[in-house]
């Protein structure tokens, strides 16, 4: 009976042991599987993470390629456009005094045209006067056989007064000279009165001998014919284009500092000409010729401050900025 519990014992024991051992590989199977599983959903993000770093290290190359392209691009038209600013610059600097010439035989030619009229309304008047002088001449003229009739009737009637010669010849030459040429002389004198009533000259043929020299290129001619204008006519409607123009062919000549001093007289002494704007415009440029950049700076400032919007504020507003690109 004992032995046989025993026996009994130690089958329930080996039971239990096979039990244990059927039951545990289950779990073990279990958990091996999702450590796997694990392990691959980690390898899995480890290579995602591994794609996603090589693309984005494939697009921050592109990126930085196209950077440094569109840099390169923008360096080569930045030297382009300088280059390009450079040959405008050369253009303008070389042309400047062509325009300028043009510019002052186009405004010449205008002034000229100006004076022309004013010449022939100046002739015109004198044509009038001198046919005025005419018809007083001939007044003069033909009053002149009445007023001579006194004196050749006593000669005709002394002429049969005894002691006289009966030869009418002869008295005829007994006339005295005087007398017969009075009414001749008188007529001379009223028609040499007249011309000198004229002035050898005017103040508007003379400055329109400048003009018409000035754009003909004989510019010391011009510059007499100007200057003896100022000299004569120094309040005169042309005084201030004559000044202009003497600082202009100053200028022409590359005088610059005697046309600076030119286009101050026109500043100060005719502050309400036409002339003054163009003379500030052209004094700037004058002191940019003789390297004086921070005076044509201000010369350009004040010549905008008092002429906004004219046309030569939009020129000083120019050489300024070629004046600013230059340094």
């Amino acid at each position: 009976m004992r032995a046989r519990t025993v026996v009994m014992f130690l089958g329930v024991l080996l039971l239990g042991a096979i039990g244990g051992t059927m039951l545990t590989p289950p779990a073990a199977d279990a958990v091996s599987r999702e450590i796997i599983q694990i392990q691959q959903t980690v390898n899995e993000i480890l290579q995602n993470q591994q794609d996603l770093r090589t693309d984005l290290d494939t697009k921050v190359a592109g990126m930085q390629t196209l950077v440094q392209q569109s840099l390169d691009a923008s360096n080569h038209l930045n030297q382009t456009m300088g280059a390009l600013q450079k040959t405008l610059q050369d253009a303008s600097a070389n042309n400047g005094a062509n325009n300028t010439s043009i510019s002052q035989q186009m405004q010449g030619v205008t002034d000229n045209m100006q004076d022309m009229q004013a010449r022939i309304q100046k002739l015109a008047q004198q044509m009038t006067d001198m046919q005025n002088t005419l018809q007083q001449i001939n007044a003069h003229i033909s009053s002149a056989p009445a007023s001579s009739a006194p004196a050749t009737n006593p000669q005709a009637t002394n002429s049969s007064n005894p002691g006289t010669s009966s030869d009418p010849g002869s008295q005829a030459n007994q006339v005295p000279p005087s007398s017969a040429q009075a009414p001749p002389n008188t007529a001379s004198s009223s028609a040499a009165e007249p011309p000198s009533s004229f002035q050898p000259i005017s103040g508007d043929t003379l400055y329109s001998n400048g003009v018409r020299d000035m754009s003909s290129g004989h510019y010391d001619l011009a510059h007499q014919e100007f200057s003896d204008y100022l000299k004569h006519f120094p309040d005169g409607s042309f005084a201030a284009n004559s000044q202009f123009y003497i600082a202009e062919i100053a200028y022409v000549q590359g005088n610059y500092d005697a046309a600076i001093t030119g286009y101050d007289h026109v500043i100060l002494n005719y502050p309400k000409s036409t002339r003054v704007a163009p003379s500030m415009l052209e004094k700037g440029r004058a002191l940019m010729q003789t390297h004086k950049t921070a005076s044509a700076q201000r010369e350009f400032r004040e010549l905008i401050r008092r002429f906004p919007g004219s046309d030569e504020a939009k020129k000083a507003s120019a050489n300024l900025r070629s004046l600013s690109s230059s340094r």
